[in-house]
């Protein structure tokens, strides 16, 4: 459900001109009291600063127009005594109060930065100063987790200087957990500040530029000639709702300025009591998210809602229901009080209307609450809920009689009365507003049907019947071809014109577009062309193309396409229609010839042909191949003609034959010479050695690169001095083998 909350905010819009004055007293109080009187229940409050001169902030009462009977305190760039009196006699701000500039105080530095950031997005430019501040400050403990205050911002640079850089400024800066901003604050609250003083819904600081009779004009009330207060104009009064964490410590800062000059002072009121942190929220819960109900079966909710800092005690809420419509007769409520227990954060009653069947107009519901809040303070909230007599469903459709098709026909149908809680479906799409896109393309008539449910009442159905009647037609389009000249040609008739038709001509070629307010269009090339017919009540379209007789066509084959560098291509012409052709071999040599003979060509890189075929200078087909060459070589780096440049192997690789050294003699006796036998070789990728003992015995069987005999039998045991038999077999690249054997010594 959509919810609606009422929270304890004392907004009172009351702006006609009353006959007394405001009162203001300066110098009376001290920093500490004037908070007292704007901070209202839920809010505990230390650290109270006021810096500024003392002429500059004072307590408010008596009769004004700026919405506030209760009073309050108001802050100015100027002497706030100076803002009683009539505004035909204004001299608010006349008069320097010497306060501060912006190079002593961070707060009137960022409101400097605000007013120059306002004054670029108007593109006005940027101040050098801000002075005259007035600020005042203090730290807050909140009770639940949402803080309001409400406030009057008042200039008497209304309306002359709007849209000048004589913009002053004033803000409302907070600090405290969850709050990270780019303006000052105190060394306890090192994320900085934000500012909450601007234009509801939007990020725009409030000054005579942001809030005026031509932007944002619903905020402005003009003063002039007003009897209570010496300003030219001010806004109605404006809640600020800000969320916080409840329990934690925040701080606060009221500001204002004068910005580029100390004259005609700007004022902010602050209303009393307005400061505060509700410990119970009221909220009304309605299906449609309106403060309405219908007396049918939509129901409400009253929800009593308190934050986590407040859930731990038990809470008994008192309320009382009165209004103009009468418990048990035209709605049911469950009898107050209700009980919030320990760990529970909302409580919830029923509001449920009864169907009564008597015109009885519009009924009140009024919610009161008395509570008693943690600080032992008895505290009322309310809020007002409406009852509706339930009404029969009636849907408004509109028939349409159309004369040209259209491919976005918007139909509507809008229902009243029930419980104006609806749904639409229209049976022609997926469409479920009020309205719906159709598509006509032909003569008829055509209905579309809408269902309405209404949420207590159910489905209705209703029609939109849309009649097309559109007479104006092209028939037919007669098309004449073009050759490589523009000798075609295309002509339109069309029948159930209304009035002189106007016809407009589009196409491809050089007299196109343009308008041809004829039937006929002529001397055209080949290509698609477009006609819009306009007559007195509707519009027709069609389209016809124009095609070419004999036109040129290149065509070309290359043998051979692919090979190694030099290539010698013999091109051949096979084209069509045409007389003269330009060969363009990629390779910077360009010829032209009047014949089709073929064209030899060698390349040593690869290259895209192009042939074009010209029957007559403006006539002309293309057509490319490509001939790719190859660096052709030996790709195998262990051959001996390794070529690294080329990209295709021709088989021309050459391998070196391996060859063989064999010593006669070794002597394994560990002394690190000589202990091994081995083959020395060159050339040789594998190698297989046998020695053989004179009885024919295996001594050794070895195989790789190098193998080699320890002199040592299979069993580890050393063999015996003497004559021993080997044989080899060298393998080398591309399979060379060399085989042979012989006798060695073995000595120790």
């Amino acid at each position: 459900m959509n919810k609606i909350s009422l929270f304890f905010v004392s907004v009172i819009s009351c702006f006609g001109i009353a006959r007394s004055q405001m009162t203001i007293s300066s110098g009376v109080l001290t920093p500490a009291q004037y908070v007292n009187n704007l901070v209202g229940p839920g809010i505990s409050v230390t650290n109270v600063t006021y810096t500024g001169n003392a002429a500059q902030i004072g307590a408010f009462g008596g009769t004004s127009n700026i919405g506030f009977p209760a009073g309050g305190v108001v802050l100015s760039s100027g002497a706030t005594t100076e803002l009683v009196g009539t505004a035909a006699t204004a001299t608010a701000g006349q008069v320097n109060v010497s306060a501060l500039s912006n190079t002593m105080n961070p707060t009137v530095n960022d409101m400097l930065t605000i007013a120059n950031a306002n004054l670029q997005s108007l593109g006005i430019g940027s101040a050098i100063s801000a002075t005259d501040g007035a600020i005042l400050e203090f730290d807050f403990v909140p009770i639940s987790n949402v803080v309001s205050f409400n406030f009057v911002f008042s200039s008497d640079e209304y309306l002359t200087y709007v849209n000048t850089q004589f913009n002053d400024i004033f803000g409302f800066f907070v600090a405290g957990p969850g709050i990270t901003g780019p303006y000052s604050a105190p060394a306890g609250f090192p994320n900085g500040s934000v500012n909450l003083a601007t234009v509801p819904g939007t990020t725009s600081p409030i000054t005579i530029s942001t809030i005026h009779p031509n932007l944002n004009a619903q905020y402005y009330v003009s003063n002039a000639g007003g009897l209570t207060h010496t300003m030219n104009g001010f806004t109605v009064p404006i809640p600020i709702t800000f969320d916080v964490i409840c329990g934690e410590t925040y701080h606060f800062k009221f500001a204002v300025a004068d910005v580029a000059d100390n004259y005609l002072s700007t004022a902010v009121f602050l209303e009393n009591d307005s400061f505060t942190s509700p410990p119970v929220d009221l909220t009304l819960e309605t299906a449609s998210g309106s403060d309405t109900i219908p007396e049918a079966c939509v129901d409400a909710n009253v929800l009593f809602i308190r934050s986590a800092c407040e859930s731990l005690d038990t809470l008994v809420v008192d309320y009382t229901v009165t209004g103009t419509a009468s418990n048990g007769v035209d709605f049911n409520i469950a009898a107050s009080p209700i009980t919030l227990l320990p760990g529970q954060d909302t409580a919830a009653i029923n509001i449920i209307p009864i169907v009564d069947a008597l015109v009885e107009g519009t009924e009140t519901i009024v919610i009161q609450v008395n509570y008693v809040d943690a600080n032992g303070v008895s505290q009322t909230i309310s809020g007002t809920l409406y009852i509706n007599d339930i009404e029969p469903v009636v849907i408004n459709e509109t028939d349409l009689t159309l004369q040209c098709f259209n491919d976005s026909i918007v139909i509507s149908a809008t229902a009243s009365g029930g419980s104006e809680s609806f749904t639409y479906d229209w049976q022609a799409s997926a469409s479920d507003s009020t309205s719906d896109v159709v598509s006509i393309n032909q003569n008829g008539t055509f209905n579309y049907l809408v269902t309405v449910t209404d949420v207590c009442l159910g489905p209705f159905v209703d029609t939109v019947t849309v009649v097309m009647n559109q007479t104006l037609a092209i028939d037919t389009i007669f098309v004449g071809p073009a050759t490589c000249q523009p000798v075609g040609y295309v002509s339109a008739q069309i029948s159930g014109q209304t009035g002189v038709p106007q016809y407009t001509w589009s196409g491809p070629g050089p007299n196109s577009p343009n308008f041809i307010n004829a039937s006929v269009f002529q001397d055209l090339p080949s290509g698609w062309y477009y006609i819009n017919v306009v007559d007195n009540v509707c519009e027709a379209n069609d389209s016809a193309f124009v095609d070419i007789l004999n036109p040129p066509v290149a065509q070309l084959a290359a043998n051979p396409i692919v090979g190694c560098s030099p290539l010698q291509v013999t091109f051949t012409n096979t084209s069509q229609n045409a007389g003269t052709f330009e060969w363009d071999f990629g390779n910077g040599q360009v010829i032209n010839v009047n014949n089709m003979d073929a064209q030899t060509v060698t390349f040593t890189e690869s290259s895209v042909i192009q042939l074009t075929a010209f029957q007559d200078p403006n006539c002309f087909d293309e057509a490319s191949i490509a001939v790719v060459i190859s660096i052709c070589g030996c790709t195998d780096p262990s051959a001996t003609n390794f070529d690294p440049n080329a990209t295709t192997d021709d088989g021309s690789c050459i391998f070196p034959i391996p060859t063989v050294y064999v010593p006669n003699v070794f002597s394994p006796n560990g002394d690190q010479d000589n202990d091994f036998f081995f083959l020395t070789t060159t050339n040789a990728l594998s190698v297989e050695l046998t020695i053989l003992n004179r009885w024919g015995n295996v001594m050794f069987e070895g195989t790789g690169v190098n193998p080699a005999w320890n002199g040592k039998a299979d069993n580890g045991v050393d063999a015996e001095d003497g004559v021993y038999f080997f044989k080899y077999k060298v393998t080398g690249y591309l399979d060379n083998v060399l085989e042979g054997h012989g006798f060695l010594h073995l000595v120790r």
